[in-house]
C-alpha cells in the first residue's frame, strides 16, 4: 500500500528541495510503475500476513484471512497504478514538466486518502459486520492508511540513508539531478513519445539535430562516425522539455533543435547562422530569433 508513496519521500532535506522544479519523475513512467506496484503489493501482503499490524476479527470475515490480505494489499496496488499512470499520461505537460516535491507530497497526500476510502469500502465486502458503514470505522480506516503509511515512509528514508552511508555515498540528496544543467550523463536518456511503440533511449552525447517534421521528429544522432536518423511520433516541443537538463541542447529554430557540442562551423550574419558538422553535409539554421541564445552558449574552439 505504501511503497509508491514512501519513495516520494525518500529524498533527504535540502535546502528549497520542496519548490525545486525536477521533470516528471522516471519512477512513475509506465516502463517503472509496474515493478514498483508489484514490489508494493508483496510487501504489503507479507507484511499483513505475517506480522497482522492491525487489529482482526476473523469471526467476521467472509473469506480466509489469505483472501483478506490479497484484497487488502491488491486494491491499493491498484489505485497506485491507474492514479499515476493518469498522471503521467495527463495532457497537462506543463505541470508533469514544473513538477516539485511539494507536488509530490500533495499526490500522496491525494493517494493516502483514496487508499483509505477504498478500504473502508472494502469492508462490506470482507466482514460481515452490520456498522462496516458508519463514521467510526471509515475513521479507523483512513487513520490507519496514514498512520501506516507515515511510518513506512519514515522507514524507506532511514533503509535508503543506511545503504547510502554503507555504500560510502553522500547522504545529502539532491532533488533531482535531472533539474541541474549538468554536463551529459553516460546513460541513455529514456524518451516518452506520443503512443509507446515510438518511446526511445537517446545518448544526448550522440545527438546532431533535430528537426521537427508535423506532427513527428526527425532525431539525427551519430555513433562510431556513422549518421543515423530516425523519425518519432513526438513533437519538438515535447523533446525540448525531455531535454531540459541538458544546457548544450537548445532551440536554434522554430523547428530545429541543436546539440551545440557539435557544431563544426557557422556562417551568417545578425540575420541568422547556418550551421555545419563534421559528420553530414546536413545543415541546421540559427533564426534570428535564437541568436542571442546561441551566442551566450557557443564557444568555438580556438
Amino acid at each position: 500500500m505504501f511503497i509508491a508513496t514512501g519513495i516520494m519521500l525518500s529524498i533527504p532535506f535540502r535546502k528549497n528541495i520542496f519548490n525545486s522544479e525536477v521533470n516528471f519523475p522516471a519512477r512513475y513512467q509506465p516502463e517503472n510503475l509496474a515493478k514498483i506496484v508489484s514490489a508494493q503489493f508483496l510487501l504489503v501482503f507479507l507484511t499483513l500476513y505475517f506480522f497482522k499490524p492491525f487489529t482482526v476479527t476473523l469471526a467476521e470475515q467472509r473469506w480466509s484471512y489469505l483472501t483478506s490480505c490479497c484484497l487488502h494489499a491488491l486494491l491499493p496496488a491498484l489505485i497506485v497504478f491507474v492514479y499515476m499512470s493518469l498522471l503521467s499520461r495527463s495532457s497537462n505537460k506543463q505541470q508533469i514538466k514544473n513538477w516539485t516535491l511539494i507536488k509530490e507530497l500533495l499526490h500522496l497526500v491525494i493517494l493516502f486518502l483514496l487508499i483509505g476510502l477504498s478500504s473502508f469500502l472494502l469492508r462490506s465486502v470482507i466482514y460481515t459486520n452490520s456498522d462496516n458503514i458508519s463514521w467510526h470505522y471509515f475513521w479507523i480506516e483512513i487513520r490507519n492508511v496514514y498512520l501506516a503509511g507515515t511510518v513506512f515512509c519514515l522507514y524507506l528514508i532511514t533503509t535508503k540513508v543506511y545503504f547510502n552511508l554503507s555504500m560510502g555515498k553522500s547522504t545529502t540528496i539532491e532533488p533531482n539531478l535531472a533539474a541541474v544543467k549538468t554536463d551529459f550523463h553516460p546513460a541513455p536518456l529514456f524518451i516518452k513519445a506520443h503512443v509507446r511503440i515510438d518511446d526511445f533511449y537517446l545518448n544526448v552525447a550522440d545527438l546532431l539535430f533535430a528537426r521537427a517534421e508535423g506532427n513527428y521528429v526527425q532525431v539525427y544522432t551519430v555513433e562510431k562516425g556513422t549518421v543515423h536518423s530516425d523519425l518519432k511520433r513526438i513533437s519538438l516541443k515535447q523533446l525540448e522539455l525531455q531535454l531540459a537538463a541538458y544546457p548544450d541542447i537548445l532551440r536554434c529554430h522554430r523547428a530545429y533543435l541543436l546539440n551545440i557540442k557539435r557544431v563544426a562551423r557557422l556562417s551568417g550574419n545578425a540575420q541568422g547562422y547556418l550551421i555545419s558538422f563534421d559528420e553530414t553535409d546536413d545543415k541546421v539554421p540559427v533564426s534570428r530569433t535564437y541568436l542571442s541564445l546561441f551566442d551566450s552558449i557557443y564557444q568555438p574552439e580556438a
